[in-house]
C-alpha cells in the first residue's frame, strides 16, 4: 500500500495496529500496568506475528523519511465493539444462548479494552493533528482478565436475562489456547 500511495503520489497515509510490536509475552503488560510503555519504548516481538506489525511501522517511517510521505503510525489497545465478531466480547454474549462460553488457556490474560468509537475519535485526531513520522499508542487505560470480562458479562446477563436456577458463569469452559 505504501509503495502504491507513493507512485499514486498519494502524501498521505496512517498505519494502525494493535499494540503487537512491543508484545513479549509478559513484558508488554508489566510495561503498561506501570504506565511506562511510550512511543519511545522498543519493540520486543517474540512471533512472527509481532515481528510483521513491527516491520510495517519500520517500512513507513523509511517512506516517510525517504520519500516525504505525510504518514502516521498509530498503535492501540484491544479494539472492541458490537461489529467485532472474531474478538472476545460479542462472541461471548452469542455463545451464551449455546449453553457454553469459552475462555481460552486459563483466561488471567490481561488485555487493554478499547471502545471502537473511541478508538476512531484517536485515529481522526492522529490524522488531523498527528505529526509525520510519528508513533502515537491509544489506550483504553481499562486492563482486565480475559475471566474478568467473562465474568462480568455472565453477571449482567444474569441481571438481564435470568436463567432458572442457574448462573451463567456455569456455562464457562476452557479450551485449549
Amino acid at each position: 500500500l505504501l509503495e502504491a500511495a507513493r507512485v499514486l503520489d498519494r502524501k498521505e497515509a496512517i498505519r494502525e495496529q494493535p499494540f503487537s510490536p512491543y508484545l513479549n509475552r509478559r513484558g508488554l503488560w508489566i510495561a503498561w500496568r506501570f504506565r511506562v510503555l511510550t512511543e519511545e519504548t522498543p519493540y520486543a516481538p517474540n512471533s512472527p506475528y509481532s515481528s510483521s506489525k513491527a516491520s510495517s511501522d519500520l517500512l513507513v517511517r523509511a517512506y516517510v523519511h525517504t520519500y516525504g510521505m505525510n504518514a502516521t503510525i498509530s498503535n492501540c489497545s484491544t479494539i472492541t465493539g458490537l461489529q467485532n465478531a472474531e474478538k472476545l466480547i460479542p462472541p461471548l454474549s452469542a455463545n451464551a444462548w449455546r449453553m457454553t462460553i469459552p475462555v481460552y488457556g486459563t483466561g488471567k490474560n490481561i488485555r487493554d479494552w478499547l471502545w471502537v468509537e473511541d478508538h476512531c475519535r484517536a485515529v481522526d485526531l492522529i490524522y488531523h493533528q498527528g505529526k509525520s513520522g510519528e508513533t502515537y499508542n491509544v489506550g483504553g487505560h481499562n486492563e482486565k482478565t480475559n475471566l474478568e470480562i467473562v465474568g462480568t458479562i455472565c453477571q449482567i446477563l444474569d441481571e438481564v436475562r435470568p436463567w432458572d436456577g442457574h448462573h451463567y458463569a456455569e456455562l464457562i469452559s476452557h479450551v485449549t489456547d
